[in-house]
């Protein structure tokens, strides 16, 4: 299936979307999300919430950490639960440190 999009005053096609992947240590790790997600770059360090532990993770677990926190804000729990399953598994440290 693909879409139509008026862009520019002109119609186009548009693939019908894929999942993101993420290649890590050797790996091809699939997004938990069915959208696309902006994903940093570098490293980041994040902050737990609540009592201050940092972790550091790759900009793309970050991202997902930043749809997880989102989703909690507005009360999309499936989201939410998509994306802690995914933390938990491929990267179990960071989970328990920032969300479990």
């Amino acid at each position: 299936m693909s879409h139509i999009l008026l862009e520019y005053g002109q119609l186009t096609k548009r693939k019908e979307y894929t999942m993101q992947t993420f290649k890590y240590e050797g790996k091809e790790i699939k997004s938990p999300f069915d959208q696309n997600i902006m994903v940093y770059e570098n490293e980041e360090i994040i902050e737990n919430r609540f009592g201050g532990d940092k972790v550091t993770v790759p900009g793309f677990a970050a991202a997902v950490y930043d749809v997880i926190i989102g989703s909690e804000m507005v009360q999309d729990w499936d989201k939410m639960e998509k994306g802690c399953s995914w933390f938990a598994k491929h990267f179990p440290k960071a989970y328990m440190t920032l969300l479990d």
